[in-house]
Formats: structure tokens, sequence, C-alpha cells
């Protein structure tokens, strides 16, 4: 029975995101939109990781409620420990900048910020190149790490479009 439920959470997360990146399929309206939130909803609430991932950042960026937007903090949470690197990288910049649930705390946004980098997120490397570069994030300048952290978003860069 897991398996189907797995297999039906992920034909719900695939339909979810059909609805939210193609207009042919049906038209925007308020009623399309509200169907594709509850999908993502129930996938992430089923702990599917992409949904964790897409739902929790738009709930933390698009919602009018503080309890919404923490709500979207912990799916991104979850989603970043699990090993999803756009939410590590997300996660990153909700402890950089802070909010309710998740206060202002430099060293775990330093933390993330090395974990996506290291998977291969080039927007984490380039901030940890310029915070190294700056004295940003509570880091000293290092000119070394710096340019190590540049290398690194350079390199993922080229993969990036080698990949393409």
């Amino acid at each position: 029975m897991l398996q189907a439920s797995t297999l039906f959470t992920r034909l719900e997360f695939r339909l979810a995101e059909r609805l939210f990146h193609n207009r042919w399929l049906l038209p925007r309206s308020p009623r399309t939109q509200r169907l594709t939130m509850r999908l993502f909803k129930r996938c992430a609430e089923a702990g599917h990781p992409d949904a964790l991932s897409v739902y929790g950042h738009m709930l933390f960026h698009r919602s009018q409620t503080p309890q919404d937007r923490a709500r979207g903090a912990r799916y991104v949470l979850e989603a970043a420990q699990a090993g999803d690197i756009k939410s590590q990288y997300q996660l990153a910049k909700i402890h950089e900048h802070g909010c309710i649930q998740y206060p202002r705390r430099e060293d775990y946004a330093v933390t993330w910020y090395a974990r996506a980098a290291q998977s291969g997120h080039y927007l984490a490397a380039e901030r940890l190149a310029r915070a190294y570069r700056l004295g940003e994030l509570g880091l000293a300048v290092d000119s070394e790490r710096a340019a190590y952290w540049q290398r690194q978003a350079e390199q993922q860069t080229l993969n990036d479009v080698a990949a393409a």
C-alpha cells in the first residue's frame, strides 16, 4: 500500500507541476491556482521532497500570514535536510536574513551555503566567495577561501553549460 501511496503522490506532484508551469493545460484562473496549491500542499504533507521544496518556497515568499511563512520555512528545512540543493540555498538565505521562526543566524547561513555549494549550487558558491572577500556573514576576510569558492562557482557554471 505504501508504494501505491507513493506513486499517487508522485503523480499528484507531476500534475501540480504541469498546472503551475503550463498555461495550455488549463487556463490560469483562481480556481486552477487553488487546485495547484492544494496538490502541492498534499504532496508536501506526504513528504514528497520536491513538493516540500516548491511548496515551502511559495509559502515562505508569497504568504500573507506569519504562520504560513513559518510553515513554508519548515517545509524548506525538511527538503534541505533531505538533500535538496535548492532548498539548502533557500534555507541559507532564510538564516542570513532571518524570519519569525528562524532568527538571523549567520553561522547557520554559512553552513547551509557551504552544503549547497558543495552539492553544485553555483549561487551558494558565489555568495560564499563574496562573503569571504568582503568579510560578511561573520567570516573573516580570506582571499584564499574567496578564490576557492569563486572557482567552485565558475566550475559549476561550466558544468551546467556543458550539460545543457
